[in-house]
């Protein structure tokens, strides 16, 4: 999703923020305030999701410890201060990249981690079997992001009428479409099917077909550190080799012993790539004994080993049918 709040400020602690990290021997990572298969807590207090493992992948990384992360919940309103002012290092929260963000926020995306889009969530009862029988419908949309205006667009440009019930966070989004207060819920894709989870009866509920624009989700860091930034960007593109490669999490182990140019220049057993970027020549196995590869993390998380279920898509990789896609670690 994309905040409508383009007011730029200056980023704060931008530079050295690897040293700071070492320094203070935790990862602050901003995330979601409770989101199913990209960050939320369970009944203990212990997170999961794409984006939190993401966060641990790092902290691995940079603190040979996955579990050295503060996970900072954020709303969409609040995330893009709380990187600016410094209060977290990354923020890894189903975060659409755009122009004005990645222009006017002091901030820079680092890449893509889940090609998402916007559509609609209705009850079976409506009988509604496209967004085009939406016409004249109230619609629930959280505010802060991008939702609103591609809401107009696609109603404009469809000769639509339609009423906005707005609120602050998903949870009162959510709220106020089980109750009643609205006859579809927009939002991402994949929030709508995190979200109908939360519903009294999730099947009584279904996704239109319909995705109305283009969400690339991704990592975020301040500007001014491109030390920092090639690391974060590094980490997402190193599971995605990890797949490509077929390093899992099980074999990453023995696969440090083969003599494949490409398995070894990943695996830190031949050449010194991760010098380059300030860290350990084992810097990605320690990433996938920590989180596994990109594959492994989605099918846990969102796809068909999670409760999402939600299908690969977009996100398989640019080999097996997808636009998923790493430049190469060479």
């Amino acid at each position: 999703m994309t905040s409508v709040f383009l007011g730029s400020l200056s980023p704060v602690n931008a530079q050295a923020t690897l040293k700071a990290v070492q320094e203070r021997g935790v990862l602050s990572c901003g995330v979601s305030q409770g989101l199913p298969g990209f960050s939320a807590p369970d009944d203990t207090g212990k997170w999961s999701g794409l984006d939190v493992d993401f966060c641990r992948a790092l902290a691995a990384v940079v603190l040979n410890d996955p579990l050295k992360v503060k996970f900072v919940p954020l709303s969409a309103k609040d995330r893009f201060t709380a990187l600016q002012s410094g209060e977290i290092d990354v923020l890894s929260r189903n975060t659409t990249w755009s122009l004005s963000r990645d222009t006017s926020l002091g901030l820079n995306f680092t890449a893509v981690m889940y090609y998402d889009g916007q559509g609609f969530l209705v009850r079976k009862a409506l009988k509604v079997n496209s967004a085009l029988e939406l016409n004249g419908a109230s619609v629930c949309v959280q505010t802060g992001t991008t939702n609103e205006q591609n809401l107009a667009d696609y109603f404009r440009a469809n000769n639509m009428k339609y009423e906005v019930v707005a609120f602050s966070t998903a949870d009162e989004t959510i709220k106020a479409y089980e109750s009643g207060r609205c006859d579809v819920f927009t939002s991402d894709v994949s929030q709508l099917y995190a979200e109908r989870l939360k519903l009294t009866v999730p099947d009584d509920h279904v996704v239109l077909p319909e995705i109305i624009s283009k969400e690339p989700l991704g990592p975020v860091v301040r500007h001014g550190d491109d030390q920092w930034f090639d690391i974060v960007k590094w980490t997402l593109f190193a599971m995605i080799n990890a797949e490509e490669l077929n390093v899992t999490q099980k074999n990453v182990g023995e696969m440090t012993k083969s003599n494949k140019p490409e398995i070894a220049r990943l695996l830190g057993t031949d050449g010194n790539l991760g010098e380059q970027l300030g860290l350990t020549k084992d810097w990605v196995v320690r990433i996938v004994k920590a989180v596994g590869n990109y594959g492994e993390s989605f099918d846990r998380n969102v796809g068909a080993g999670s409760k999402l279920r939600i299908s690969r898509g977009l996100n398989k990789l640019w080999n097996q049918g997808g636009i998923q896609y790493a430049p190469p670690i060479r």
